[in-house]
């Protein structure tokens, strides 16, 4: 930054180089408020292709942070590497002692250029472990192919830009492909331009064509000496007019979600380090097993505190903000107890088919005060019981899909009659599950004979296929244990069936609730190919209660050999039908 101070209002373009500079230097720094990286790889190698064939690259908005507004938000270093779910959040920069320009608009531009040029992408590798390690996430930087150029005019890319992985090109400046074509390493360009040894010293030492040289020449003066970014400068030390210019920019276009920029206003009205502490908070969530991201966070604030479910720009006051930030220790314990007490009932991120319908029980641990303990204390046993009950039921009816604003706005006045005046009532002593379906009973499906019958042509690998069984199955205990959904007449057998029976009882109908029951996974190893009869005669010599043993796995007594499959369909239907219909 050769100028202390600016006018306000577009500068001088600069080069790509003085950019990079400027990163290194930590003269441009990210606000709060910006979110993280999302860029692909393709959408890298498509801008330095821009670059390479001298298109414009829109232009960026700075704002010049200067004395004691450097204080007034937390501000963050660029990615100088990215690993996919491993390594996407910024660091923080914990001391800032002089002046810097904080980017509003072009942080997605800007990081893709620094990668490519000084650092590093790793995505995950097909086929591969999602495991944090070099197998599945290998290190790949960027290459040009100065070789040979695309000719396909389908195509509008000219330039072959592409992240190779470090393991194949051996870190090597420059390495050759099956196709004997020549790739260069793009960050390589930094070092011939400013060192001794230069392009011209590179070429000759490694027998570079012509026309290859004059590509990295062509790549060298994108870098060097054209002047890309082109900039509005903001000067006025308003944080408050910073935060509005960001959101009006990214709220008339897709760059950024709604939900996005909502996390943006909060995070800037918090003085402690927001963004860490909640993609921590997601991370941590998602490591479980369970699928949640910023707009289950947002809306769950909302839930818990707002007396508007319903997200608008003027929800996150600085007032419900710093509401936030002093609740929020509480606010994260709960959650964390709400998915490990989920992760309990055997739910993960595939069968828990809706994050919404788990906002009451948030809600209840958080206002109740039990979000240190709830999990595990014996004292709540029977808590837990109701709510699994309340849960898997609003998940199979989809209480929570369409009009999930009204209907968890519905499903809080279980709570209280007056949000406004209090959270809780103190009659609520125990999860009001009925009180709760009672308030959302218009947005559910109506238990009859055609909505249980859909229930139980439910197929195996179908999402709420788990959940159906585990109601089915409550006792059975799903934290300590690993259950598989198990074919009762195994599936290899279905072959066996009469002609007859396959006509009359279709692979679906065979591959269905009516044909499956919850089994541990030693069990259902142990079980195999076993045919049903054979599998219960085998139990059955191991406890001296036979109506209890098919009572609890839900099996008809009557003949279970294969043949009588017509039977054994109609009987354990009627069973199920009757348990669901008690149930829900």
């Amino acid at each position: 930054m050769e100028e202390k101070y600016k006018m306000a209002g577009f500068q001088s373009p600069i080069s790509i180089y003085q950019a990079l500079k400027s990163i290194e230097n930590k003269e441009y720094l990210l606000p709060a408020f910006q979110r993280e990286y999302v860029w692909t790889t393709e959408q890298i190698e498509r801008l330095f292709d821009s670059l390479m064939q001298g298109y414009p690259i829109s232009s960026m908005l700075f704002w010049k942070v200067r004395g004691a507004t450097v204080t007034d938000f937390n501000f963050y270093n660029f990615l100088n590497s990215y690993v996919e779910k491993y390594k996407t959040h910024n660091e923080l920069k914990s001391s800032i002692t002089k002046d810097f320009y904080a980017v509003l608009d072009g942080q997605q531009r800007l990081t893709s250029l620094y990668l490519g040029l000084c650092g590093s992408y790793a995505y995950h590798e097909y086929r591969r472990s999602w495991e944090n390690n070099p197998n599945s996430f290998p290190e790949r930087k960027l290459y040009l192919c100065i070789t040979k150029t695309n000719t396909n005019e389908e195509v509008d890319r000219k330039y072959l830009f592409y992240f190779e992985k470090t393991s194949i090109t051996e870190n090597n400046d420059l390495y050759t492909d099956d196709n004997s074509d020549i790739w260069f390493r793009v960050g390589k360009i930094l070092d011939l331009h400013l060192g001794a040894y230069d392009l011209d010293d590179f070429c000759d030492e490694n027998n570079i064509s012509k026309d290859s040289k004059k590509m990295l020449r062509l790549l060298e003066r994108a870098i060097f000496n054209e002047f890309h970014i082109n900039y509005y400068e903001e000067d006025e030390q308003n944080p408050d007019k910073a935060v509005n210019i960001f959101t009006r920019i990214n709220s008339g276009g897709t760059t950024l979600s709604f939900s996005d920029i909502m996390f943006s206003l909060m995070i800037a009205n918090w003085k402690s380090d927001a963004r860490t502490e909640i993609t921590k908070l997601v991370d941590r969530t998602n490591d479980k097993g369970f699928s949640i991201n910023i707009d289950f966070i947002m809306k769950a604030f909302l839930f818990l505190f707002h007396k508007m479910i319903k997200s608008s720009i003027n929800s996150f006051s600085k007032s419900f903000c710093k509401l936030l930030e002093d609740k929020w220790i509480n606010i994260r314990d709960s959650i964390d107890s709400l998915f490990d007490l989920l992760r309990a009932y055997g739910l993960d991120s595939y069968t828990l088919t809706s994050n919404n319908a788990t906002l009451p029980i948030l809600y209840y641990i958080y206002h109740r005060k039990i979000y240190k303990n709830f999990v595990n204390v014996k004292a709540f046993d029977e808590d837990r019981k109701i709510i699994k009950k309340w849960l898997f039921s609003a998940l199979i009816r989809q209480g929570f899909g369409s009009h999930s604003d009204t209907t968890l706005t519905n499903a809080r006045k279980a709570f209280t009659e007056d949000f406004e005046k209090q959270y809780i009532e103190n009659s609520v002593s125990s999860f009001p599950a009925d009180e709760i379906s009672k308030k959302i009973y218009r947005q559910l499906t109506a238990v009859d004979d055609e909505f249980i019958d859909a229930l139980l042509g439910t197929q195996k690998d179908n999402k709420y296929c788990f959940t159906i069984l585990a109601m089915l199955y409550p006792n059975l205990d799903y934290k300590n244990n690993n259950f598989h959904k198990d074919h009762l007449h195994p599936d290899d057998r279905y072959d066996e069936l009469s002609d007859e029976l396959k006509e009359k009882y279709p692979y679906w109908m065979y591959n269905s609730i009516v044909n499956l029951q919850m089994l541990d996974a030693n069990e259902n190893e142990s079980k195999g190919k076993i045919p049903l009869k054979n599998w219960v005669e085998n139990e059955l010599r191991k406890t001296n209660n036979r109506k209890q043993f098919f009572d609890s796995h839900l099996i008809p007594d009557i003949d279970l050999e294969q043949s009588n499959f017509d039977e054994f369909y109609q009987k354990r239907k009627e069973i199920l039908s009757k348990k669901l219909k008690d149930i829900l």
